[in-house]
């Protein structure tokens, strides 16, 4: 979109990683992604929102297997 981002985004994604959610956040951020949120919880439930470089926010949850690790949470 030409115009800059003034309120909540058109469609919101939240990803699910193969690796773990960390990993994932850290290749993200290597990318060009830049943090957003921490909504990480000590117990390694929770998730990150990062943001493309135009602004648009997505969410990274935990994957598959940081899930049956810790819990079954988000």
């Amino acid at each position: 979109m030409p115009e800059p981002k003034r309120g909540k985004n058109r469609l919101h994604l939240c990803l699910r990683p193969e690796t773990s959610r960390d990993e994932e956040v850290a290749r993200l951020l290597a990318l060009g992604a830049a943090f957003v949120a921490d909504h990480r919880n000590p117990d390694g439930s929770g998730w990150a929102v990062l943001a493309d470089p135009e602004g648009n926010e997505f969410c990274v949850l935990r994957s598959v297997s940081d899930r049956a690790a810790t819990g079954a949470g988000a």
